[in-house]
């Protein structure tokens, strides 16, 4: 008996020194914050919050959104690059954190390419040409001929400068050679009021958020800026159809975190994602928004989002547009 007192000595000092290593928790051990960089009650809000619900029974977790508005996003990527990398804070991103910013800011404390991780792709919201009830074009054709024909004379709306909204125009600009003067807003809200109203008469519109004025009549859509047209709006042509094939412009959604996050922890999101995006309600929300679903590894999410912040950059320095 003496001689294994020894040894069990040793196993008991081993058991209970600072240096033994203790087993990690299972991610998510704790509530994970997801990152929202617009206002409560738009799209990109409604979206998070329907795929944060679809996710936490499976994830055992709650999924706290906190919006972070602001500055092109760049408020809430802040936050997110300012929070340990260990997967308990995320952020939903879309065009300008993902495409548009590094081509736009001169000085942009982030990478897009090295800061991020990718979790994985969401999808896209489709964007529409509408224009107000009253305005004298009813196709895409006889839209270029008055803007033609009334250079600088006609103003278009947008949620904000850098807004994918924004860019879609440009781009639609630069493909139709259009001189058209952009107003720009702070929020989808106050710009679909004034082009409802008629102070503003055009806007490049995302279904998520134009859906219900489109359907109403308070606007008319001349054309979706898809390859296809929009299952929400079958009747509707695309770009492509009107003679602008180059015109392919969306909302492009997807979720990421700061640089060098756990990988168990990004594949155990990545397919919580993917499971809420066939949720029911989930698929109901984006039937209705018009969105199309895009799941994909993180690889896959990096390498779209690479090529479609080339093509973005030509356009927007085609375009000229800066932001500081």
């Amino acid at each position: 008996m003496k001689r294994f007192l020894p040894l069990l000595a040793a196993a008991l000092a081993l058991a209970t020194s600072p240096f033994a290593s203790a087993q990690p928790a299972a991610y998510p051990s704790q509530p994970v914050k997801w990152i929202v960089p617009y206002s409560a009650g738009g799209g990109t809000d409604n979206l998070a919050r329907s795929l944060a619900e679809a996710m936490q029974p499976s994830l055992g977790q709650p999924l706290i959104i906190d919006n972070r508005p602001g500055a092109s996003t760049n408020i809430g990527v802040s936050v997110m690059m300012q929070a340990k990398p260990d997967g308990y804070t995320i952020m939903q991103a879309e065009n300008a954190a993902l495409l548009f910013n590094e081509h736009m800011f001169t000085r942009l404390p982030y990478k897009p390419a090295t800061d991020f991780t990718y979790i994985g792709t969401i999808g896209r919201f489709p964007v529409a040409l509408v224009v107000h009830p009253d305005f004298p074009a009813k196709t895409v054709a006889e839209f270029v001929r008055y803007v033609k024909a009334n250079p600088e004379k006609v103003s278009y709306a947008s949620p904000g400068n850098g807004s994918p909204h924004h860019m879609a125009m440009e781009l639609f600009k630069q493909k139709a050679g259009l001189s058209i003067v952009h107003v720009p807003y702070k929020g989808a809200a106050p710009a679909m009021s004034d082009v409802m109203g008629g102070q503003v008469p055009v806007m490049m519109l995302d279904l998520a958020s134009g859906l219900p004025i489109i359907r109403s009549g308070k606007v008319r859509v001349l054309a979706i800026a898809l390859p296809q047209r929009a299952s929400a709006l079958p009747d509707v042509p695309t770009f492509v159809e009107a003679g602008f094939p180059d015109v392919n412009a969306y909302a492009f959604h997807g979720l990421i975190g700061p640089a060098g996050m756990p990988p168990e922890a990004v594949a155990r999101l990545n397919t919580e994602l993917h499971k809420a995006m066939k949720a029911p309600k989930v698929m109901k929300l984006f039937a209705d928004f018009g969105f199309e679903a895009l799941p994909g590894t993180p690889q896959d999410f990096y390498k779209l989002s690479r090529a479609e912040s080339d093509r973005w950059g030509k356009i927007i320095q085609a375009a000229g547009v800066k932001l500081e």
